[in-house]
């Protein structure tokens, strides 16, 4: 066995552990740069429930989603979700509750209570790209 060094102790803390109850799943491999936490996102998205109706979606609309990845201005299932994505990348991401909206949904019930919802992501940029 060998023992971990401090260069590779100091890489180990600063990459996020996710959640094994977030699927991921990668529809359309990307290339070049992978997102790390506080990278400027730019995304297209869809959202559905399971059993697939669509809530949301910028797709087509020529408006992307741009936000720093990883700060809290999103659900955790997506800055979970988005860490190491590659410009051109596409995934769909199947979010339990506890990293989407949990026990209460949102205001207004548009996502109620305790539900899975399923995501597909596009990256288009990361930090003005």
């Amino acid at each position: 066995m060998e023992a971990i060094t401090d260069g590779q102790f100091d890489e180990l803390k600063s990459e996020p552990i996710i959640p094994s109850s977030l699927g991921i799943e990668i529809l359309v491999p990307g290339s070049g740069e992978a997102v790390k936490i506080g990278d400027r996102v730019k995304v297209n998205y869809s959202g559905s429930f399971l059993d697939g109706e669509e809530f949301d979606s910028n797709w087509n609309k020529g408006n992307p989603f741009i936000f720093p990845g990883g700060a809290g201005y999103v659900i955790k299932g997506w800055d979970f979700g988005l860490i190491g994505m590659r410009v051109g990348e596409k995934r769909k991401l199947t979010v339990p509750p506890e990293l989407g909206y949990g026990v209460t949904g949102t205001p207004g019930g548009l996502i109620p209570p305790n539900a899975t919802l399923v995501f597909e992501v596009e990256l288009l940029g990361i930090n003005n790209q």
